[in-house]
């Protein structure tokens, strides 16, 4: 079983934790994240480009000179879409991107996530992850005692809008509750930084998914 230190919000270690094999002592399997990577992404595109074809433009109805003896090549219509203002060609028109994973293979993805970060020791635990106030010196103060100087996703058990607001300012930090936890922000930020609340959180929405 998995385990990992515990530190207060000076970076001190006051305990260590024991973590769910289950949900952050597999084997990350790749394929899977990557799966659910392009689905969350895919399901993110609106799909509302729409251009005009041929016969939605505006205008062209009348042949613009007779067919033969101009010395002109023949043609139809000014909405050609060889004509400058003619209709596109196969343009896009509105779809629906969106995939569907099944759940198992959202909780799966969502595991190995956590996994590669418990592996590669960029998952730090925080005993309490809260502020007075929201101030942005008190997380840039944080995350120098927890010697985070990369890209770092901060992992709540509930809405906290002091750490949210003391966190927005700072480039490469995002805030996010553990039952909205996805694969995008866990695989896009180098290190995640839980409230001991939160993985307790997280280890009971991932077991009841």
């Amino acid at each position: 079983m998995p385990k990992v230190q515990i530190v207060n919000m000076q970076g001190a270690q006051v305990g260590e934790m024991e973590l769910s094999e289950q949900i952050f002592g597999i084997e990350p399997n790749v394929h899977v994240m990557h799966t659910a990577v392009v689905a969350q992404l895919a399901n993110a595109r609106v799909g509302t480009h729409s251009t005009l074809g041929r016969s939605e433009v505006r205008g062209g109805g009348r042949k613009p000179w007779r067919q033969k003896g101009t010395g002109r090549a023949r043609a139809g219509t000014i909405r050609s879409p060889l004509w400058r203002g003619g209709g596109i060609v196969f343009g896009p028109k509105p779809r629906d991107y969106s995939k569907k994973l099944p759940k198992k293979v959202k909780r799966l993805a969502l595991c190995s996530a956590l996994s590669s970060k418990i592996n590669n020791n960029n998952l730090i635990v925080v005993e309490q992850l809260n502020f007075e106030k929201p101030k942005t010196k008190d997380m840039v103060k944080l995350l120098e005692a927890l010697k985070v100087n990369k890209k770092a996703l901060l992992v709540m058990d509930n809405n906290d809008q002091n750490v949210q607001y003391s966190a927005r300012n700072i480039q490469g930090v995002l805030t996010t509750r553990a039952d909205a936890l996805n694969i995008v922000d866990l695989l896009k930020h180098d290190v995640v930084v839980f409230s001991k609340a939160a993985v307790m959180k997280t280890e009971e929405v991932l077991k009841n998914a």
